[in-house]
């Protein structure tokens, strides 16, 4: 998901208070059953606090340890007290660019009149325990952005981004990666699990990533990585050993929002323990996109797919094998005919990652967690072809959130740490953290050293400089082709030079001489690029539409 796309769908979202969704303002959910007392934070340093319910604190690895219990009003109060410093951030990052993105105040109009009614119903498919907590997160949200919403109404809306955001771009979809073993095909028999979160929303919005650790007056304790004003999950483990994490499928536009799919694995994880309890509670909620439900059960000792969308609902579970393969298309029967997910497999890069864990899992006889993350952080394509850092074919992108791996048997369960996947795989331990966190009163972190993962030297290569440069540059050559700025010439060969083997340098640099009318360099780029290993079929189409365009204004001259 682009940055661009997923502000936008945060401002369309946020800005519908004033757009005619009156229902969602009577809709303040009634916590008077609820514990009232306001938390009071205790600072132990600048980055460690605690609550008598809760405590945050950055460990070592640069993550933020949450640890917050109690009934959904206060788990709400306790997060927003010890977060609001990072909800603030997070909020000023995505809505302090709305203007940068579309300037016009006219255009920003219309597109909340567009979309306003989209949210209309949303309220009533989220479960009252959730929009407590809400209201809770929401009385510590600062006041800069009370002119979109009021803050229970921004923070409400925060949880539909994802889907909405996803829908709306088609075939830029969010580009996870999830695979799971056992029996057999592990080293003890045991389930791993691992999985790549690659949402992208601006280097600012993973440097913050929190995990935290929910113990609730109702349903199981359980972790999930997520990042302030997040109470969805979209990757977590309970402490009963059954893991949750989401891949996005193909979607229409949503006529309408309904429950989001963040807060769907939220109930699954709270109140399942197995994959029949998690099959059950996914059926009864209505959803207004399409997503892959990855489900992986200690009790089960196997994985799942719950594969739901706004008018169908299907259940893969594999047959003589000890393996499970998610990319972001669907593989159950009921989806067997369905004619966007036929044609999103055959257009996105969503099989070749596929492929690809299947090539690397049959590569590897037994699974372990550190052979988990090797494949997580993986940069080639199939094969082991060079195709360039970034390319969306990868299963290591080089823009995740995070990477995550689950042992659920023992309760274990490593989270990367920045940059991207190549940090070092912080290791957790439920059972540990939910015996000793509420006894933290000085906010120490939870991690276990020990069983942490080394960090990624690639990190330390020249070829990740490289990379990092060709991140730079391609913004400011994309940001020019829009402007219609002049480029120097060293900017372009730079672009290249950065990272040779990804075909969207070569792109961009003919796609800035095709707009300039330099219809010689933008043929060589455009073939240049051809030559590379392209992500989707409508980019090839497009760059052949290009070479196709320019062939004939030469041939015109």
């Amino acid at each position: 998901m682009t940055l661009k796309t997923y502000i936008l769908s945060l401002y369309i979202l946020l800005s519908l208070a004033s757009c005619g969704v009156s229902n969602s303002l009577h809709d303040i959910p009634d916590v008077s059953s609820y514990n009232p007392t306001i938390p009071e934070r205790q600072t132990i340093s600048d980055t460690s606090f605690t609550t008598k319910n809760g405590y945050l604190t950055k460990n070592k690895f640069g993550q933020w340890e949450l640890y917050v219990t109690g009934d959904p009003y206060q788990i709400g109060l306790n997060t927003g007290s010890l977060t609001q410093e990072l909800f603030e951030k997070q909020e000023h990052a995505f809505l302090g660019k709305v203007d940068e993105l579309v300037p016009s105040k006219f255009k920003q109009y219309l597109l909340r009149k567009m979309l306003a009614w989209y949210n209309r119903k949303m309220y009533l498919h989220i479960p009252e325990e959730y929009k407590s907590e809400i209201l809770g997160v929401s009385k510590y949200a600062g006041d800069t952005y009370d002119y979109v919403a009021d803050n229970y109404l921004r923070i409400l809306y925060f949880h539909s981004a994802h889907d909405i955001g996803h829908a709306l771009q088609d075939l830029m979809l969010v580009g996870c990666s999830s695979f799971a073993a056992w029996g057999n095909k592990t080293e003890d028999g045991d389930l791993i699990v691992g999985r790549n979160f690659d949402f992208y929303a601006g280097d600012d919005f993973s440097k913050d990533k929190i995990i935290a650790f929910i113990k609730p007056t109702n349903g199981y304790s359980f972790m999930s990585v997520t990042w302030a004003g997040m109470l969805g999950v979209v990757s977590g483990m309970n402490d009963q050993g059954l893991t949750v994490t989401i891949n996005a499928g193909k979607s229409d536009i949503p006529w309408v929002a309904k429950t989001p799919i963040s807060i769907l694995t939220r109930e699954i994880l709270q109140y399942a323990s197995n994959i029949d309890e998690a099959i059950e509670i996914a059926k009864k909620r209505q959803v207004f996109v399409s997503e892959s439900i990855f489900i992986g059960s200690a009790k089960d000792n196997r994985a799942i797919t719950i594969e739901v969308s706004p008018k169908n609902f299907g259940v893969y579970d594999v047959e003589n094998s000890n393996q499970l393969i998610c990319s972001n298309h669907f593989q159950s029967e009921a989806y067997a005919n369905d004619e966007k997910n036929t044609k999103h497999k055959l257009e996105s890069h969503s099989l070749y990652r596929y492929e690809r864990m299947e090539e690397l899992l049959n590569d590897t006889p037994k699974l372990t967690p550190q052979i988990a993350v090797d494949i997580l952080r993986n940069k080639e394509g199939l094969h082991d072809k060079t195709i360039g850092y970034g390319n969306e074919k990868a299963l290591n992108q080089l823009l995740a959130h995070h990477g995550i791996v689950f042992k659920p048997e023992d309760r274990l369960v490593w989270v990367s740490s920045n940059p991207y996947q190549l940090g070092e795989f912080v290791a957790f331990n439920l059972n540990t953290v939910f015996n000793e966190a509420p006894n933290n009163n000085q906010a120490e972190p939870l991690n276990n050293k020990s069983l942490t993962i080394e960090e990624d030297p690639f990190q330390y290569t020249q070829a990740y400089l490289d990379y990092e440069t060709y991140r730079v540059l391609s913004r400011q050559v994309e940001k020019s082709i829009s402007h219609d700025d002049h480029i120097v010439p060293i900017m372009l060969t730079e672009l290249q030079d950065a990272n040779p083997d990804y075909w969207k340098g070569y792109y961009l640099v003919g796609k800035y001489h095709y707009e300039k009318k330099h219809y010689r360099a933008a043929l060589n780029a455009f073939e240049e690029a051809k030559t590379k290993e392209i992500t989707t079929v409508p980019d090839k189409e497009q760059i052949d539409l290009y070479i196709k365009k320019i062939k004939r204004k030469l041939n015109e001259e």
